[in-house]
């Protein structure tokens, strides 16, 4: 998967979790949460949607480094990575 299919992908689920923002409007390095305004249970809401979607697990300690979506791209390729590596 390709970084802007992954990112199309996580656009999507935000447009799911958050309806009334636009996440279209992200550039690489807005800090999600904060730019798009949702709270902390549409955030873990946002995580589980994402690490179910491409099959991943996400442990607690991993949510500070996934904060921008150039950071969750690349999270998401190296987990993929080391999935298929297995």
């Amino acid at each position: 998967m390709t970084e802007q299919e992954i990112q199309q992908t996580l656009t999507g689920i935000l447009k799911r979790i958050a309806p009334e923002e636009d996440p279209e409007d992200l550039q690489p390095d807005d800090d999600i949460r904060r730019t798009l305004g949702i709270d902390s249970f549409d955030t873990l809401q946002f995580i589980v949607a994402f690490s179910d979607h491409f099959g991943i697990d996400t442990p607690e300690e991993d949510y500070g480094k996934i904060t921008t979506m150039r950071e969750l791209v690349a999270y998401i390729r190296k987990a993929q990575g080391a999935g298929m590596q297995q």
